[in-house]
């Protein structure tokens, strides 16, 4: 008889060694990027792999080129079909999946965002050669059961329906879409209702076959393993993994400059408080500047002592808490300030963040301030990539997004070279601060004449389709 008690046990083994690995590091700001080795199969899948002994466990990352960027139209496909890699394979039911990995204690997920879909697993470095075969089965052999897909296609639509109710959870589609328009950087990832309800069985099996090639895809391998023996077992798992016909390549040209300010209004009746982001475009990910932005935007909005989150929640009680950041693509990526506050506050609130921006246009940031971010970037960005998963993950992103080992290895010289000046050349260059973007969710009868100020209105009901 299977144990029941093996989940739980290696859970709580696996937490205790990780969190006694790291803090045995003492988060040491040295940190360097461990040694890999990177091949690419007959096939034209590229691999990682990974050597790290600290605990007993090996971690997967893989990446297709199959994200919403390839939807076509039809919102929410692919990533119904990255859900429909678990319906079941070849060999193996979506009940056989689940109960095999979660016997032997595994995480696994499969997911599908902008510009790329993943399976994700971790497992005892001991059940490699039970779960590599699934692992296989589920990247090679879908089967894409009607039932399954039945059953997740009637949840997506519910979850979509009530997502709307709560507009934190949609605040980034509605401000996704109106930044990027018709852009495929625009897709919303879960699809519309509407889109969801057209999507049929064939659509996931036509969009596995076109997007799922070996030739555009990356496997990440990181954990307790010789690097000898798991090269030679990956390629006797995938050596079979052919691609057959074209897949089509999306352009992906960053949108032009906006000329003017715009507003977009989605107005919630019942709501009591107002959610609101102002931006515009950003970077991508592999831009140079990237650690040192994140530098300046550790101090505009990037943590909790953050001027945004001081000046708006602290010290003016507006709101519940303010920050900003960037999201970043292959070609292109956004910034933006996000806060929410009481119906009655939002145009107080919105006035403060834009002030707070302005200060950092015409002010500047001054040494200590500039030196307690480092200090706190310098801190909390190695640590992240110290666990065998995070390092599968950057692997795969390394790859997708165009960026390579310096931006761990060269991270604490880039972080030290950042001067009062060069924040200077940074702010200018990339924190905006003309022709802002902005979007609000709530009761527009409310706060319609008080914000027109910020820019040329467009509204939308909340509880209409899409985006």
């Amino acid at each position: 008889m299977k144990s029941k008690f093996k989940n739980l046990s290696i859970l709580t083994v696996s937490v205790f060694l990780v969190v006694l690995f790291l803090g045995g590091h003492a988060y040491t700001q040295s940190f360097k990027l461990p040694t890999y080795e990177k091949f690419t199969l007959e096939n034209g899948l590229t691999v990682y792999l990974m050597e790290h002994h600290e605990v007993p466990l090996i971690y997967v990352s893989v990446v297709f080129p199959a994200g919403a960027v390839k939807d076509n139209g039809k919102y929410g496909l692919a990533s119904l079909t990255a859900d429909g890699l678990l319906f079941g394979t070849k060999n193996y039911t979506k009940k056989q999946i689940e109960e095999e990995l979660d016997y032997l204690g595994a995480s696994y997920s499969t997911y599908a965002e902008q510009e790329t879909a993943s399976v994700f697993m971790s497992f005892l470095n001991t059940d490699q050669d039970n779960v590599f075969p699934i692992l296989k089965e589920i990247i090679m052999y879908p089967v894409f059961d009607q039932k399954e897909f039945e059953k997740r296609k009637k949840r997506l639509l519910m979850q979509l329906e009530q997502a709307k109710e709560r507009p934190a959870t949609v605040m980034s589609s509605y401000s996704r879409k109106f930044l990027y328009g018709d852009h495929v950087y625009g897709n919303p990832t879960s699809g519309t209702r509407s889109s969801v309800k057209k999507i049929s069985l064939d659509d996931l099996k036509a969009f596995y076959k076109t997007n799922y090639k070996p030739d555009a895809s990356a496997i990440a391998v990181v954990g307790d393993f010789k690097t000898s023996k798991m090269k030679a077992a990956i390629k006797k798992l995938f050596r079979n993994w052919r691609f057959k016909g074209k897949s089509p390549e999306i352009q992906q040209k960053p949108p032009a400059a906006f000329k003017k300010s715009r507003l977009l209004l989605v107005n919630k009746e019942d709501a009591t408080e107002t959610r609101f982001m102002i931006g515009t475009w950003g970077i991508k990910r592999s831009n140079p500047d990237y650690v040192a932005i994140q530098v300046v935007n550790t101090i505009l909005g990037g943590r909790f002592t953050s001027w945004l989150n001081d000046e708006l929640r602290v010290n003016a009680g507006l709101t519940y808490g303010a920050f900003s950041y960037f999201s970043t693509f292959k070609t292109s990526g956004t910034f933006f300030i996000s806060s929410f506050t009481q119906t009655a506050k939002t145009v107080k609130a919105i006035d403060l963040a834009l002030e707070v921006l302005d200060r950092l246009h015409t002010k500047g940031i001054d040494q200590k301030t500039l030196s307690s971010a480092k200090n706190y970037i310098k801190g909390q960005y190695p640590p992240i990539y110290e666990t065998a998963g995070s390092l599968a993950n950057l692997l795969t992103s390394m790859f997708t997004y165009g960026f390579d080992e310096s931006f761990i290895n060269d991270f604490q010289e880039n972080v030290d070279s950042m001067t009062v000046e060069k924040t200077k050349e940074i702010i200018k260059k990339y924190f905006p601060k003309d022709n802002l973007q902005f979007v609000l969710i709530g009761k527009a009868s409310e706060i319609r004449d008080k914000v027109k100020k910020y820019g040329e209105i467009i509204e939308k009901e909340i509880k209409a389709v899409g985006f």
